[in-house]
């Protein structure tokens, strides 16, 4: 194995052996999985109760709720039309909300990125497998031909012993 790695560039071989390593490192670390840290969980739960449809079916049965009991005066008006109290609150819930999901969404985007990164060194490392492969199928092939020139040529030997 070590002839053919040196067939490989050295840089080339270099490289391989590097990716194995970070693949067999890659591998322990999942083994112990990140969740992150406590800002990041709580980000990542805001953000997906809040794109969840149970968070906007709730939201809209209390908000029809809020419009309906301050229209039809059931109970004394506490947020009477334009609903100034309920604007109020959706626009708070708003202003928390965002910061929530752009974390979320930062969260994400380093983990695609790493998955990424992970990917790429994979193909590199499969292209430098498939190529070590190939020069291995070479070698097999190189070698099987040397072995049927040489029966050949042993053949050749012995009927020209046989005639002579």
């Amino acid at each position: 194995m070590t002839d053919l790695n040196a067939r490989l560039h050295d840089a080339e071989a270099r490289l391989l052996e590097e990716l194995r390593r970070q693949r067999r490192n890659l591998r322990d670390a999942r083994k112990s999985p990140d969740g992150g840290t406590l800002g990041q969980r709580i980000a990542d739960t805001v953000a997906a109760t809040i794109g969840s449809w149970p968070f906007i079916i709730v939201q809209s049965i209390l908000m029809a709720g809020w419009v309906t009991l301050n229209v039809i005066a059931w109970i004394q008006h506490w947020d009477p039309y334009p609903f100034i109290l309920l604007n109020l609150a959706l626009s708070f819930q708003a202003a928390y909300a965002g910061p929530f999901i752009l974390m979320s969404q930062n969260r994400q985007q380093d983990i695609d990125r790493r998955k990424a990164e992970t990917d790429y060194q994979v193909n590199v490392k499969a292209e430098l497998e498939i190529e070590l492969l190939h020069q291995k199928l070479d070698a097999l092939k190189e070698q099987e031909l040397a072995d049927l020139a040489r029966a050949v040529r042993n053949l050749s030997e012995l009927l020209e012993a046989r005639r002579a």
